[in-house]
């Protein structure tokens, strides 16, 4: 699917489900701005908007393929960006809780293209404020594209703040709980933290260096949005690895108990087992099936078992003594 969204500087008017044979007419005005949002589309669509701005092959392949890492590519009058969004997904199985879809951007002078295999929220948001009024695409396509990404940076803040909720939660039910839940919670926090700083370490890359040699030249007016980008994004990796060091430290502690937990339980049957061998001894030998001395005696039993209790009692008195149990 193909939507198209065009400012015309001359009337100060937006314009959207253009004609886009007449491509050239409306990039005629360097101070326009044409939009094209692909989302769901097929390869045909794809060539036919590579073909019509010139695209290079590459560039249109990575399209059609998944890119695991952020990226920028400077072209001779374009650039070619790959970014990747978030889904969380928390009641979803562990295997799809979170998932990136990407998103590829072609920037020229006057035009943006977008490209996502899916609706993106953070691509509606600013359709929607396109259609209404011309805030957003009255300056260049620097800064629709920033709007863009500040929307996806925006929507890992919740996902943050969620996963700082669980973490606290883990902290608190390693202490009264054990089971397949606690392994299987942390397993899926340790995934989640990975696949975001996965995900945003390449793009804070790409914006950390404006202008710089190995980034793409930003106009003076739209620095300060794109350093505060940044920052945001500093602030989400920073927690990240914050909450990738609570994980760990948790996963640790969890495994502590665990084990405390498990000596504690081997210790006590270590201990009945070693109880029970003189008495398993006194049994065997007071069972065997020959005249004894003193097996006449009424009292012969209560004999026996006293004498087994007292060595049952002198045996647990003696691992009091040496603090072993």
């Amino acid at each position: 699917m193909i939507k198209t969204y065009y400012y015309n500087y001359e009337d100060d008017s937006m314009y959207h489900d253009v004609d886009l044979h007449n491509c050239d007419q409306l990039l005629e005005n360097p101070n326009s701005l044409l939009w094209i949002d692909l989302y769901e589309c097929s390869a045909e669509e794809l060539h036919y908007i590579g073909k019509l701005f010139d695209f290079h092959p590459l560039a249109l392949e990575d399209c059609l393929q998944q890119s695991p890492r952020a990226k920028l590519d400077k072209y001779d009058d374009y650039y070619f960006f790959v970014f990747h969004a978030l889904r969380y997904f928390e009641d979803a199985k562990e295997e799809d809780e979170i998932t990136s879809i990407e998103l590829d951007v072609f920037m020229g002078q006057n035009y943006l293209v977008t490209i996502h295999p899916v609706a993106l929220s953070a691509v509606g948001k600013i359709a929607r404020i396109s259609l209404r009024e011309t805030e957003v695409m009255n300056r260049n396509p620097e800064y629709l594209m920033y709007r863009i990404i500040d929307n996806i940076v925006d929507d890992c803040f919740p996902i943050i703040e969620r996963l700082g909720e669980r973490i606290d939660d883990l902290e608190d039910n390693i202490f009264l709980s054990r089971g397949q839940e606690i392994t299987e919670e942390i397993l899926a926090l340790k995934r989640t933290v990975i696949l975001l700083r996965k995900v945003l370490i390449p793009q804070r890359r790409i914006f950390s260096n404006i202008n710089g040699h190995y980034s793409f030249f930003v106009n003076e007016e739209n620095r300060p949005y794109y350093l505060d980008l940044v920052d945001n994004l500093d602030n989400i990796l920073d927690t990240a690895n914050t909450y990738r060091d609570l994980v760990n430290s948790s996963t640790e502690t969890y495994y502590s108990i665990i084990n405390g937990r498990t000596s504690e339980i081997i210790t006590v049957l270590t201990m009945i087992s070693i109880i029970m061998m003189p008495l398993t001894v006194i049994t065997g030998f007071f069972g065997m099936n020959v005249p004894l001395p003193g097996a006449d005696n009424p009292h012969y039993l209560w004999f026996i078992s006293l004498s087994m209790i007292a060595v049952a009692l002198g045996m647990v008195g003696f691992f009091r003594y040496r603090k072993w149990i």
